[in-house]
């Protein structure tokens, strides 16, 4: 399987995801059935899990800087619901910037919440699957750049009460 996965530049970039878990991140044709096929689906829930990662260490040529000294890093947060799609969450730190951005799906529903595995999430930010497919695949290809495929919203233009107390 370690062909599956590439190493592609100086910043560390590790994946959490199904049966992966480490360094690299996969190739575009091991992740997409996970989102764009009824089979990768039910594969993407088997394990009783709904919620994934990728993240990159020493973006922008910070690589060799310490972590909150200047060294840009970015995670991608990939939340699934089998009836409500995907929630991504992207989070760009380090730099002198702080960056939070939630995938914005139907705003009209941000104060209607779905049960998790983790905790109740407002489906008003989830996606479609393909949708969320063409914002990772971007996320991937452009080494963990926000992508524009889709529409974000800020975490800080959320409405209170987006996330319900636990």
């Amino acid at each position: 399987m370690r062909g599956a996965f590439a190493l592609s530049s100086s910043m560390k970039k590790i994946t959490y995801f199904d049966s992966y878990d480490g360094e690299g991140w996969p190739s575009t044709e091991w992740l997409a059935p996970y989102f764009l096929t009824s089979s990768g689906r039910r594969k993407f829930f088997a394990l009783g899990n709904d919620s994934w990662g990728l993240k990159a260490y020493g973006l922008e040529g910070t690589e060799n800087l310490v972590p909150y000294q200047g060294r840009i890093d970015v995670d991608l947060t990939i939340l699934g619901h089998p009836d409500f799609g995907i929630l991504l969450f992207y989070q760009k730190s380090g730099g002198g910037r702080a960056e939070a951005q939630y995938s914005k799906g139907n705003l009209t529903r941000i104060n209607q919440w779905v049960q998790t595995v983790h905790d109740k999430m407002p489906v008003g930010l989830f996606i479609p699957f393909d949708a969320a497919w063409q914002a990772v695949s971007e996320f991937l290809k452009s080494d963990g750049a926000l992508p524009t495929s889709i529409a974000w919203i800020a975490a800080s233009d959320l409405p209170p009460g987006t996330f319900p107390a636990p």
